[in-house]
């Protein structure tokens, strides 16, 4: 009985709390993929590198042409640049 009165007691709590968005938990628990999808579409340089990192908070970069062999491991502190032939940002996504 009492287990039953505690439960029905957090049920409006529970129903308050707020279910964060999925690009807020990627921040929170990845790279910051979300914080720089302006670069989509722009030519990647090796300048934008630094900013980038500070910017997302992820401790590296990948930066993979179309042809380029790369591994399957999976990094949340990793950001992934994906570029087209031309160098442009075509995805950007952790990993």
């Amino acid at each position: 009985m009492i287990r039953l009165l505690t439960i029905a007691a957090l049920l409006p709590l529970m129903a308050c709390t707020a279910t964060p968005k999925p690009e807020e938990v990627s921040d929170l628990i990845g790279c910051g993929e979300t914080r720089v999808a302006n670069l989509v579409g722009k030519p990647w340089t090796e300048a934008m590198r630094e900013p980038t990192l500070k910017r997302t908070g992820a401790r590296t970069i990948r930066v993979i042409a179309p042809g380029d062999a790369v591994t399957m491991d999976y990094r949340t502190d990793r950001l992934n640049i994906e570029t087209d032939a031309a160098g442009r940002v075509v995805r950007i996504k952790c990993g």
